[in-house]
């Protein structure tokens, strides 16, 4: 995740609330392009653009044309929960300017349905007071969107949440497929304004500052709309003396503690919200003075935050550390015994990441059993057979050599690719070559001279059935030797 400011406008006194535009659409739809429109046009606005990207590499980053910025990313993360805590952090950030914005622009990744995203502006205390959520824009690929709606529930969400939409790409498509498509479109969103476009080139006063979010067509659409999502999915509170306690995943011996929730909660493990490794399990431990309401709400903000951070990971029979550190406990076969070391007496609240794994304190070779626990919203899925495949490999190409693999892939696996882009150093070339992917299509051209930038081949492909031992050994056969 990264943020851009762009605009140069004098800074306004008043504290309304800045106005905040989602910009979502399925991959390769053309959400960069409409970026690089905003960056680059003279529309008078101090804006700042906030972008996260699915992918191991990342690559929007240096697609985007760059003004003034400050970047960090967060990539192959979901927005919605992973990486709310650090959406939230650069809100906060925003909001300490001298200068004031005129608006700021989310761009989700693309297997991102929009409705966390805009949960935020109304579920945290802070966002609500300073932030008013302007509107949910969705760019639409007229080429491949049919392909996507029928295979793809998110991107069914993205034109279900829009307030506008953009038509894409429509010089791609015939008048009676683009009139089918847009028929189609409003039978999944009959309220939505449609801007047919090519090279997402419309008026910015159609995306920007448009007024175009009800609060009460989302909660139409998804009645939990204002049940915020967590990157955990149970929390339980435990008393704990002073001494070096034992935290076991899974299997337990003589342990009775199931997650059946005492205080009325049904936590039947459904969830299966995992974005890693299966064995792999996301712990965070936060002392609590009291077990009341405010104190728990105190926390559970703590840990939303703390989860989007860098993990300290952890193998079997490590001590992990109680405080506002994401402890990533590394298990085998979903099992694994860590230690606890707690200094005072106290009250110690356990976040959970998302998993399948019960989880139990002994203290003393005794069983805790939680005081108190709750579950928490993690119910939504991500299609788990879309995955990505990076490349990061210095050196330069064999021009012919890269333009014949890329031609084969396509051919024989163009089906499969949603998205492929990167940033590539070809051999007597001083300019970088940028390349972008969808399905079958393909574009590639120079763009600027690398200048004092070290020549770092950098690509990423998201997809379906996806081999990425063949795709590494493919690309690095086309570079020079």
């Amino acid at each position: 995740m990264g943020f851009i400011l762009v605009g140069s406008r004098a800074a306004r006194m008043d504290q309304n609330p800045i106005p905040v535009t989602v910009l979502t659409g399925f991959l390769g739809s053309g959400k960069t392009t409409l970026l690089n429109r905003i960056l680059t046009e003279q529309h008078g606005r101090k804006l700042a653009v906030i972008e996260n990207e699915f992918g191991e590499v990342g690559v929007d980053n240096q697609l985007v044309i760059q003004s003034d910025e400050e970047l960090f990313e967060m990539n192959n993360g979901c927005i919605c929960c992973s990486v709310r805590g650090d959406l939230i952090r650069v809100l906060g950030r925003l909001l300490k300017r001298k200068d004031r914005l005129d608006g700021i622009l989310i761009e989700t990744t693309g297997l991102a349905n929009p409705a966390p995203v805009a949960q935020t502006f109304f579920t945290d205390d802070e966002m609500r007071r300073s932030f008013r959520l302007d509107a949910i824009v969705t760019v639409v690929d007229a080429k491949h969107v049919s392909t996507h709606l029928d295979q793809n529930d998110e991107s069914v969400k993205q034109l279900a949440f829009a307030d506008v939409i953009l038509l894409n790409k429509v010089d791609l498509v015939s008048p009676k497929e683009l009139e089918s498509l847009t028929e189609r479109i409003r039978g999944i969103n009959a309220v939505a304004k449609i801007h047919p476009c090519r090279d997402c080139a419309v008026s910015l006063d159609k995306v920007l500052d448009i007024g175009g979010f009800k609060l009460e067509r989302a909660t139409e659409l998804d009645p939990k709309f204002l049940e915020p999502e967590y990157p955990f999915e149970w929390a339980g509170a435990y008393p704990l003396p002073a001494g070096t306690h034992e935290m076991v995943i899974g299997h337990a011996e003589g342990a009775d503690h199931d997650h059946s929730h005492e205080d009325g909660h049904d936590h039947g493990h459904e969830h299966h919200h995992h974005h890693g490794n299966t064995d792999e399990l996301d712990v965070v431990v936060l002392e609590v003075p009291s077990l009341d309401e405010p104190a728990i709400a105190s926390a559970r903000e703590v840990a939303v935050r703390v989860f989007s951070d860098w993990e300290r990971r952890m193998t079997e029979g490590e001590t992990i550390v109680a405080g506002p550190t994401l402890n990533r406990l590394l298990l085998k076969d979903g099992n694994g015994a860590f230690k606890v070391d707690v200094v005072k007496p106290g009250t110690f609240l356990v976040f959970e990441g998302c998993g399948e794994d019960p989880l139990h304190i002994h203290a003393g070779g005794q069983l805790v059993k939680p005081v108190w626990q709750a579950d928490f919203h993690a119910a939504h899925e991500h299609n788990e057979d879309v995955t990505s495949v990076g490349i990061q490999q210095p050196g330069e190409l064999d021009g012919k050599k890269l333009n014949d693999w890329i031609s084969e892939l396509l051919r024989t696996k163009g089906n499969d690719i949603y998205r492929m882009k990167g940033v590539l150093s070809v051999k007597g070339a001083v300019k970088r070559l940028v390349f972008q992917g969808i399905h079958m299509l393909f574009d590639a051209k120079f763009d600027r001279e690398w200048g004092a930038d070290p020549r770092v081949n950098t690509l990423v492909f998201i997809g379906k059935n996806l081999n990425r031992a063949e795709l590494t050994a493919a690309f690095k056969a086309c570079l020079v030797a």
